[in-house]
């Protein structure tokens, strides 16, 4: 069992790295992260570092975690109506983006990655959070467009299925690059029907985005 005081010196250094939003921070510091992962690692789960979950994916590092929560809420003041997450892995993202907002469609395309966390977020009491079994290549067209989208694995290029499920205005953060090569975190903002801007921020180093041919 951690103790807060542990979970506290984890806030306080990524805040330290420059993480201002405090209901981002805030939430980091309830959500209990030991228990999206095994419990070999439980020990390591208020390190700031990535860790594996099983089937070659990871829980992302909180300060990333932290870092892609807050460039998604930036701007604004109320809580998001619909949002979407592509790759779910172990829930700890979910969770963290899930207390932030009003309505989050999650999907993973690992079936016991998906099954753990869905069971995980139910029973931590995430009425708000609908995690779907599903290719995430292709989104979630269900209840799409969404006001804003997190894709937690680098694709070589922002897939054209998932921009066209976001909201004229909305907010995507994705990391973009190749596996094993270099990574840049990306903000798209949808301008128009057939328009975007991007933003470049750090580099960064996630699994990649299997994209499935249509």
């Amino acid at each position: 069992m951690t103790s807060q005081r542990t979970r506290d010196r984890l806030i306080d250094r990524i805040e330290h790295l420059g993480i201002k939003n405090q209901d981002v921070l805030r939430v980091m510091r309830l959500v209990p992260r030991h228990l999206f992962m095994d419990a070999a690692l439980s020990s390591r789960s208020y390190e700031n570092t990535a860790l594996p979950i099983g089937h070659g994916q990871t829980i992302s590092q909180p300060y990333i975690v932290a870092r892609m929560t807050e460039l998604l809420l930036e701007g604004h003041d109320d809580k998001l109506e619909n949002i979407l997450e592509v790759g779910t892995g172990s829930g700890f993202q979910a969770a963290v983006l899930g207390s932030l907002v009003k309505n989050l469609h999650t999907v993973e395309r690992i079936l016991p990655l998906y099954r753990h966390a869905r069971d995980l977020l139910y029973d931590l009491g995430y009425r708000n959070i609908h995690v779907h079994h599903a290719d995430g290549t292709w989104g979630w067209k269900n209840t799409a467009p969404y006001d804003a989208i997190m894709v937690t694995a680098a694709p070589d290029e922002i897939p054209d299925s998932l921009i066209k499920q976001l909201k004229i205005g909305g907010r995507m953060i994705i990391p973009v690059g190749e596996n094993n090569g270099e990574q840049i975190l990306q903000l798209l903002i949808r301008t128009s029907e057939s328009d975007h801007i991007i933003e470049n921020y750090e580099s960064v180093l996630f699994v990649p985005f299997l994209q499935q041919e249509s």
